[in-house]
């Protein structure tokens, strides 16, 4: 199925819910639909072009002049299995927590930390999507998808797609570049639980013995406790990234604000909890119009209702340039702002 649209509302493709419009709107469900998009209309390739799932992680600041690319190809299947693991294969525009739920009642483990993330299944590896000790990079097996230069359907293997802390090459050097319509996630078998990030461990032991389900079910609690439901207030989650700061620098702010939370990081530095900063900035719950910051997570900006997508970006700047003066430490925006 394909559909093409001129002057697209993108309201409901964004879960800011900011009411910006987009110059074209293409969506297709089939990865051949692509290749014969680009090939018989070369002239779409000279457009600005974004591609777009479910919104959960940009911010329009004004109407797109360019073509959406909407991937909303379907499908869950097997393509491999051994003694220890099944290999899936998931169309990138199934919804991420239905695919989680998906693995946890099959028991395939490696993804159940991170149930309730807002997005699709092809949003997932471009953001290297991570909670609660997991990231997404440690499952993924290869991503597959239509390279618009090539003009070639191809594939990346997981050591080629450089992931980072909320980073790969689909978020970089093929941003727009590459349209994700697939990923093949490598599930365990015999699951090795991760409980030891922040309470976790605690609300899984008040439903039980570990299991997949029990460590769904505390996430869910934990995140529904913290965020709120984008169905009911528009938002994108966490709007900034935890910085990742060299030791010194965290050392430096404990001995001034001994209460920081810091965790450990790759190539011996040190992350910061943004939403710790935030909230000691004095943020928490405020709001100025239509924005604001969510009462309960410093880390969420929502938008109440009506709020433009410039709006929510000058209010985001006001709590960079606030955080920078009383701590030091640059936040960077988590959220794709357009």
């Amino acid at each position: 199925m394909i559909r093409f649209s001129e002057n697209h509302s993108l309201k409901a493709h964004n879960t800011f819910g900011v009411d910006a419009k987009a110059k074209y709107f293409f969506e297709c469900t089939d990865p051949v639909d692509l290749q014969v998009f680009f090939t018989e209309n070369k002239s779409w390739r000279e457009e600005r072009l974004i591609v777009l799932g479910e919104g959960s992680n940009i911010l329009f600041l004004n109407d797109f002049d360019g073509l959406i690319i909407h991937p909303n190809v379907p499908g869950i299947k097997t393509v491999n299995e051994d003694r220890n693991n099944y290999w899936i294969e998931v169309g990138a525009g199934e919804i991420w927590d239905e695919f989680v739920e998906f693995c946890v009642n099959y028991n395939l483990g490696g993804i159940e930390n991170l149930s309730l993330i807002p997005g699709t299944v092809g949003a997932a590896p471009v953001q290297n999507i991570g909670a609660y000790g997991q990231e997404v990079c440690n499952v993924v097996e290869k991503v597959k998808g239509y390279d618009i230069e090539k003009q070639q359907l191809s594939e990346y293997k997981v050591d080629e797609c450089r992931f980072a802390y909320r980073d790969s090459i689909f978020k970089s050097y093929l941003k727009n570049k590459f349209i994700i319509t697939s990923v093949i996630f490598r599930l365990e078998k015999f699951p090795e639980f991760n409980l030891k990030y922040g309470q976790l461990e605690q609300k899984v032991n008040e439903k039980g013995a570990p299991t997949l389900q029990t460590i769904r079910d505390a996430v869910i609690e934990i995140r529904s406790s913290k965020l709120p439901d984008v169905n009911k207030l528009g938002n994108a989650g966490s709007f900034f990234k935890n910085p990742v700061v060299d030791a010194e620098i965290a050392e430096k702010l404990k001995q001034s604000f001994d209460t920081v939370p810091v965790y450990v990081a790759p190539n011996g530095k040190v992350k910061l909890a943004a939403g710790w900063l935030i909230d000691q900035a004095g943020w928490k719950g405020v709001r100025k119009g239509a924005v604001g910051v969510h009462e309960d997570q410093a880390l969420v900006l929502v938008n109440y209702g009506g709020a433009t997508g410039k709006e929510i970006f000058d209010f985001s700047e006001k709590i960079k340039q606030s955080v920078l003066e009383k701590f030091g430490v640059e936040l960077i925006r988590e959220v794709n702002c357009i």
